[in-house]
């Protein structure tokens, strides 16, 4: 049987070689958007096609004639859309299920296989790398058991992908929520929580909410270095 994994991301360059180690099926690893055409997977024939953590629309010959099971970090069908984790923090959910689903052309609408309880604790660096644990559990486990999804059910709540402008914290006004702000945007490529003035640009990362205040690094850059 082959097994392929899709993800731009390292941590999952790991998922993949933990999984050649630990499965008797033959693994292959795929991380830029180039490689993933239909014929380098029909050269394959997969059985499944996972794909944890990716940044583009997987295109519709793929996923139909593939089976692709994607990974969202709520308990669908609630949570339908991007930027899940910061979305789920800002609204004050700790406690989420890690989904895997049918991969669909509507977003995030496909059948479920399995779901896994998951925490939101820690900064989005630390989260990201308790998901791909989890996820790992959860690809091995289908592999296994081959389980046959099922349908979403429930009201649907879709949001909205953040953008840099979300990350602002001059409106937030307790210091439980800018430690919130500040932790869920902490990991590698994402646009850290800020503030500015007219010159400067404050952006925060390490936090730590302590008695009364928070502690966290800062980098200050002058904006017009950001306007180049």
């Amino acid at each position: 049987m082959n097994i392929v994994i899709v993800a731009n991301h390292n941590w999952y360059k790991q998922l993949s070689d933990n999984l050649s180690q630990l499965i008797e099926h033959n693994v292959y690893f795929i991380s830029d958007n180039e490689s993933l055409t239909y014929d380098n997977l029909d050269a394959l024939k997969p059985r499944y096609v996972f794909i944890p953590h990716w940044s583009y629309i997987i295109p519709k010959e793929i996923h139909e004639n593939f089976e692709c099971i994607v990974f969202h970090m709520t308990d669908l069908p609630y949570g339908r859309g991007g930027t899940p984790l910061q979305n789920l923090i800002s609204r004050g959910v700790y406690h989420t299920r890690i989904s895997a689903i049918k991969c669909e052309s509507e977003l995030d609408a496909g059948d479920i296989y399995l779901k896994k309880d998951f925490n939101l604790y820690g900064s989005a660096e630390e989260i990201y790398m308790r998901a791909s644990e989890i996820i790992e559990q959860m690809i091995k486990e289908i592999i296994i058991t081959e389980p046959t999804p099922y349908q979403q059910t429930g009201e649907v709540v879709t949001f909205s992908r953040r953008n840099r402008s979300d990350s602002n914290l001059e409106a937030i006004d307790t210091l439980k929520k800018a430690f919130d702000y500040i932790r869920m945007l902490d990991a590698e490529s994402y646009p850290r929580a800020f503030l500015e003035t007219e010159y400067l640009l404050f952006e925060f990362e390490r936090a730590n909410l302590k008695d009364g205040y928070i502690h966290a690094d800062v980098k200050i850059t002058r904006k017009d270095v950001h306007d180049e």
